[in-house]
């Protein structure tokens, strides 16, 4: 599944590489306070500090903006939570450094649930594409953790990677959205045992 933004003009200097981000950064602001039908380009340029005529250089409309926000945020979420959990031990392990790190990331980027959640009305393929990207990647570390040893083999990780994202996501709203904050490590202990409960193959006899 593919979802790409059009885009108008890629830049290929640092400087225009800088306006370009600084441009998305407003817009993940703006697209978060307003919503997709109450942002204007107007806005999110303001909040940049450029003139209207500079985002059309990098975006044909609003639209192809916020799809290119929602790749954005994707790859940094992605990329964050891989480095994150690059050297964890075992499985288990690197679940709880994933969960913690998704927490951190929501309470600094409080507009993706909303961005996310709107991108299924504005693009259904991009909505589609987000949630498929991260379960790729997912899907092939608990593969290879039931390939080792280290978690029950019994349900399939496609399976597991699609409960797994829904239990950080419930979460993630519930703390961080709601309270503002991320979950207390008590929280974070009771999430961990329910998953390892589930996860932790079973102790030969």
């Amino acid at each position: 599944m593919e979802a790409q933004a059009p885009r108008d003009y890629e830049p290929v200097t640092d400087r225009g590489r800088a306006t370009k981000e600084n441009i998305l950064a407003a817009a993940e602001v703006v697209f978060g306070e307003s919503s997709y039908d109450g942002a204007s380009i107007s806005e999110i340029t303001r909040r940049a500090g450029v003139a209207q005529g500079t985002f059309y250089q990098y975006f044909p409309d609003k639209r192809a903006a916020f799809v290119e926000l929602v790749h954005q945020l994707n790859h940094a979420l992605r990329r964050t939570i891989a480095r994150a959990i690059a050297e964890a031990p075992d499985r288990l392990t690197a679940e709880r450094i994933g969960f913690t790190t998704f927490f951190e990331y929501v309470r600094h980027h409080r507009s993706l649930y909303r961005i996310i959640r709107e991108s299924e009305f504005v693009d259904i393929d991009t909505y589609r594409w987000h949630y498929t990207v991260l379960s790729e990647g997912y899907i092939q570390g608990l593969k290879q953790a039931q390939a080792d040893g280290e978690i029950r083999d019994e349900i399939s990780p496609d399976t597991l990677a699609w409960i797994l994202m829904g239990i950080a996501e419930a979460a993630g709203a519930r703390w961080v959205l709601w309270e503002e904050t991320t979950p207390p490590d008590s929280v974070v202990d009771e999430l961990m045992a329910f998953i390892h409960s589930a996860l932790a193959p079973p102790v030969a006899l």
